[in-house]
């Protein structure tokens, strides 16, 4: 399933040029997980919240192709790119128009924070949906 989470640049988020600041692109990919599981039935909060269920960040990464201006309208269009029983990869496409401005990914474990933090295997039901095979987009 292909996630959209549309954002704007605000000033805040660029530097003294006026292009957007490295580490928004990170905090931009966190905010679209997040979206990804609402859009998924799986709202991150409620996890938490009722199952002591976290994905805490193990990687990131992201290659910036062209820059972003304040007032900027961007598109994210995330996907689960790699499953695996306890982690997975999510790819985060940032687009302005038609134009892939930058890439990135996570990678991410599923984690009980019941006593100490420990990875544990994905639920069937949330990996059905996670699945590249179940593509659709669907917009936030």
């Amino acid at each position: 399933m292909i996630v959209e989470y549309l954002l704007k640049v605000r000033w805040g988020d660029t530097d003294a040029a006026g292009i957007v600041f490295y580490p928004n692109f990170y905090k931009w990919m966190d905010e679209a997980t997040h979206e990804y599981f609402s859009s998924i039935g799986f709202p991150t909060s409620t996890l938490y919240s009722e199952q002591q269920i976290a994905t805490p960040l193990l990687e990131a990464n992201c290659q910036f192709k062209s820059p972003l201006l304040f007032e900027d309208d961007v598109i994210v269009r995330s996907t689960v790119v790699e499953i695996n029983k306890k982690v997975f990869k999510i790819s985060h496409k940032f687009f302005k128009g038609e134009k892939m401005v930058a890439e990135g990914y996570e990678i991410r474990a599923w984690t009980s924070f019941k006593e100490k933090p420990k990875a544990c295997p994905i639920p069937n039901e949330v990996r059905e949906k996670m699945m590249p095979e179940n593509a659709g987009t669907v917009k936030s």
